[in-house]
């Protein structure tokens, strides 16, 4: 019975644990090495983000298909059949064709069929039409650059928030070897009286003291790097290792701001886009416009029809066939005041369009003079950063030897081992910086990825 129990008990903790140890279960295959070019390369092929820009740009070349169809021929085709339940009769006096007084005038069976074409001539707001639609369709083909920059910007973020994760995580495990190795020369000391036993306590501490950033640190690289494949559009639980490293681009930008600006506004797609609108707001006034002007379109009808009763074959019912052709011209002549209010909004609605694009060549050039600023300013922190790490090494070990020759004291060593780690940090974050700051001066330039 004991076992029973037991048994049963196992197997209700299985179910329970199931499905969680499936949801975060890594999946099983080759590990693949994982490059900056290839993570923006993975992205663009796989972004949710950019499918949803492509099928717009693909729906906005559909929408041209059904405009230019106002301008085709129209062509329809249409039957009927009928069944008489009761007859239609004709009351006249009484006479030899109809003694009654009643004649009957249907018959037991009718048969119609019809072909219509209809062709438009003139419409200046169908021209019109399609003229915005070509335009709408430079618009898709705009936001879907837009849409590549984000996507590139976010995966070469979160690729470099994935780095920095680990070169944090080194520069920890690094100083806690540091710390490991003067805990031994400590107690090496301590066994020949040379330092006291408060001196092996606190190498302890400092070296406990840095466990819970190393726990910390391994958690940042495990959510930087679902981040990174989440952006990617690669499941979660793929097995990749970053193989780029934390190094300054050679890569050449604009030496002033006012060039920045230049390039930018030539080149950002998110202005393009709200020019190419401003030109579709124009059509759509020569829209609103063709309403006051004639509608001209030709048509010809070609048609069939025969009746019979109950006793006579279809193949010996008589089909006389009708056909006609015409022109048909309509003219407005009073809408109420509508066509003007439309004119009236469509021109409204383009000068907005073109207050936005004037609002975004500000915005461009604030975000212009920000980025290259934060670029400048990284790359200086870049230089200071470099020599400060060569002085902060020498300065540790220097500390290092007089503390174990017994000149030097602990707090020495402590503050040279903070101001190594430190330094060390610092310009790990000011390369980060940079290369972040490069990403984000490629996008406000509107410089595209070579793919």
């Amino acid at each position: 019975m004991n076992s029973m129990r037991a048994a049963l008990l196992l197997v209700s903790l299985f179910v329970l644990t199931a499905p969680s140890l499936l949801c975060s279960a890594p999946a099983q295959g080759n590990t693949t090495s994982l490059t900056l070019d290839d993570a923006v390369r993975t992205g663009l092929q796989k972004s949710r983000t950019l499918e949803i820009a492509r099928l717009d740009r693909d729906l906005a070349g559909q929408k041209i298909r059904e405009t230019w169809s106002n301008v085709f021929p129209q062509i329809t085709t249409s039957s009927s059949y009928t069944r008489t339940l009761k007859p239609s009769v004709l009351l006249m006096p009484p006479n030899i064709f109809a003694p009654t007084g009643t004649l009957v005038t249907s018959s037991d069976n009718a048969l119609r069929a019809s072909l219509d074409i209809r062709q438009t001539l003139f419409d200046w707001s169908a021209f019109a039409g399609i003229k915005a639609a070509t335009i709408v369709r430079k618009m898709s083909e705009e936001a879907y650059h837009s849409a590549e920059a984000n996507v590139v910007t976010e995966i070469k973020t979160a690729y470099f928030d994935a780095l920095i994760s680990k070169e944090q995580l080194t520069l920890i495990e690094q100083s806690i070897s540091r710390w490991e190795q003067s805990r031994k020369d400590t107690r090496a000391m301590f066994r020949q009286g040379v330092v006291a036993d408060i001196d092996t306590l606190k190498a302890w501490l400092s070296v406990e003291n840095l466990r819970p950033e190393l726990m910390q640190a391994e958690t940042r690289v495990g959510t930087s790097m679902t981040r990174l494949k989440n952006v990617m559009g690669i499941p979660v639980d793929s097995s990749v290792v970053l193989a780029g490293k934390l190094e300054v681009t050679s890569a050449s930008y604009p030496a002033d701001i006012a060039t920045a600006c230049s390039e930018a506004l030539d080149a950002r797609p998110e202005l393009r886009q709200l020019n190419y609108q401003v030109q579709a707001e124009g059509e759509k006034v020569n829209a609103a416009r063709a309403e006051h002007f004639p509608l001209l379109s030709a048509f010809g009808k070609l048609e069939s029809q025969t009746a019979f009763n109950d006793n006579t074959p279809l193949s010996n019912a008589n089909w006389p066939t009708s056909s006609a052709v015409g022109l048909q011209l309509t003219m407005p002549l009073f809408t109420g005041f509508r066509t003007s209010a439309r004119v009236e909004q469509a021109r409204i609605a383009q000068l907005q369009t073109r207050t936005r694009v004037e609002d975004l060549k500000a915005t461009i050039r604030a975000e212009i003079e920000v980025r290259v600023l934060n670029f400048r300013e990284s790359q200086k922190r870049i230089e200071v950063q470099s020599k400060t790490i060569s002085v902060a090494e020498r300065s540790y070990n220097i500390s290092r030897l007089r503390f174990k020759e017994g000149i030097g004291s602990r707090l020495e060593l402590t503050d040279a081992e903070f101001q190594l780690n430190k330094a060390k940090t610092n310009y790990l974050q000011a390369i980060y910086d940079h290369l972040v700051a490069t990403t984000q001066l490629e996008k406000a330039l509107g410089r595209r990825v070579a793919k």
